[in-house]
């Protein structure tokens, strides 16, 4: 009996430890959410902007001021909603955890989130801005799984793999630049739905 209890109070300690060091309240629900969000996003695209036009290409082209305002326009909405799903799916697990949303975990994932996703996001302004638009999709999946490798330490450990599939899909959108879209909607839609899906289930 001795031993079980000992066994027990260890593993409790290994648990306090881990949730110390890393903050795992992350909702798998966030990742299905941000999953349907961006294949309505990539949908809304074809039908207005790219649906008839050459834009996906490696060289710089001619997109028009409308299509151009389009574009922002829906990316931002997608980011916005994206960010807001996350947050309040992640909010909504923490408190049924009874955990506090902000703290030093909370922090250390965020800043090593940003710094790659800000820099990912000015460059794709400024390629934009050159009439680069072939190159977005695939920068943005780059990016946006270096930011989840490069945040995985702080949280679960599936991020990382999630982080290195977005970084393997951006890398093929490159090499298949006109089938831009569709491994954007493949990365930030399907995939980010399947790892959402596991995730809930397995926490």
């Amino acid at each position: 009996m001795d031993k079980e209890k000992y066994i027990e109070d260890l593993k409790e300690i290994k648990d306090i430890m881990h949730r110390s060091k890393r903050f795992i309240s992350l909702s798998g629900l966030s990742g299905v959410s941000t999953g349907v969000v961006a294949l309505i996003g990539v949908f809304l695209a074809y039908q207005i902007v790219f649906k008839g036009n050459d834009y996906l290409v490696h060289h710089a082209v001619g997109i028009s001021n409308e299509h151009l305002s389009y574009l922002l326009l829906i990316a931002t909405g997608t980011l916005v909603l994206s960010v807001w799903n996350a947050i309040f799916f992640t909010h909504r697990k923490t408190k049924k955890q009874n955990q506090s949303v902000w703290n030093i975990q909370t922090k250390q994932l965020l800043l090593n989130l940003l710094i790659p996703l800000i820099t990912g996001g000015i460059l794709c302004l400024l390629f934009l801005a050159k009439g680069f638009v072939g190159v977005l999709p695939p920068l943005t999946l780059l990016f946006y799984g270096l930011a989840l490798v490069n945040g995985s330490k702080y949280t679960l450990p599936e991020i990382r793999n999630l982080g290195l599939i977005e970084i393997l899909v951006g890398l093929i959108a490159f090499h298949l630049v006109e089938y831009g879209l569709f491994f954007w909607a493949l990365g930030f839609g399907l995939v980010q739905i399947i790892y959402g899906l596991i995730i809930q289930r397995k926490y």
